[in-house]
């Protein structure tokens, strides 16, 4: 009995590793996600496969995503071209005249998107606080959960890194 148990254990606790490697890897992975923007453009993340892309999720009271745009606008200006793409998504407490008139005062350059039923915060492990940036490569790999302000060199140098890469391939 006792060898039995020897050849099961192993087996067992190997079954499991495997399951816990599954699962981070279909989590770092982002589901197909459809969401529209403020100004109707339809998006989609399934499209902007082969492009690296920034999900950034703020709202309009928060002192951190206020004081982050400007950096987030001049990345996004400077990247752009380069496959580069944001989505700003506003939190589901925010009102929407709020994000409409923030958006407009501050002309964003990039989709600002509302997240009224909670579902583009709940395909990420439910963000609680802002603001909260999500990296996402050309292949829809999550490469970077960013909570709080992002520090602008840093991510700047990760995301050229990713740039290089997803250029390189298309």
């Amino acid at each position: 009995m006792k060898t039995m148990q020897k050849k099961i254990i192993p087996i067992i606790i190997g079954l499991i590793l495997i399951g816990i490697v599954s699962l981070s890897l279909v989590k770092n992975t982002v589901n197909d996600i459809k969401m529209t923007s403020i100004s109707g453009e339809e998006i989609s993340t399934n499209n902007l496969i082969g492009k690296v892309y920034l999900i950034n999720f703020w709202a309009t009271d928060c002192p951190g995503c206020i004081k982050e745009m400007p950096d987030l606008i001049e990345t996004y200006n400077q990247y752009k071209g380069q496959n580069f793409e944001v989505i700003a998504v506003s939190m589901f407490y925010d009102p929407p005249s709020r994000v409409l008139s923030f958006a407009r005062e501050r002309n964003l350059p990039f989709p600002v998107v509302l997240d009224i039923d909670q579902k583009i915060m709940n395909n990420f492990n439910n963000i609680k606080l802002t603001p909260t940036s999500i990296l996402i490569d050309h292949n829809g790999k999550i490469i970077n959960t960013i909570i709080g302000e992002i520090n602008f060199p840093k991510f700047n140098d990760q995301l050229k890194k990713l740039l290089k890469k997803a250029n390189a391939h298309s």
